[in-house]
């Protein structure tokens, strides 16, 4: 997902989140290719070579970066009348049994 997709009915993201839907771990390397626009299998090729030759400070640099960055905010990329069927909210519910 690009980082130039607009969340609905809001600004387009800024800065870097952590992306868990696309990440293995805590979603770092996803979220830093999602903002650098590269391939998050390439992201994580690097950071396992930095891993192995660096291994403490990728390690802190990691951990610090999974408390740092916020999570990414779901995003709808669906059609415009299911957006509006989903989030219709009518004065009581309709689908509740009481």
């Amino acid at each position: 997902m690009s980082r130039y997709r607009w969340r609905r009915n809001d600004r387009p993201l800024q800065g870097i989140y952590r992306d868990r839907e696309n990440g293995w771990v805590f979603g770092v390397c996803a979220g830093l290719a999602d903002v650098a626009n590269f391939r998050t299998g390439t992201v994580r090729l690097i950071v396992t070579i930095c891993l192995i030759l660096f291994f403490w400070p990728i390690v802190i640099a990691y951990t610090a970066a999974t408390l740092l960055f916020r999570e990414k905010p779901l995003i709808y990329s669906g059609r415009e009348d299911e957006y509006k069927f989903w989030r219709h909210r009518p004065g009581h519910d309709h689908w509740s049994h009481s």
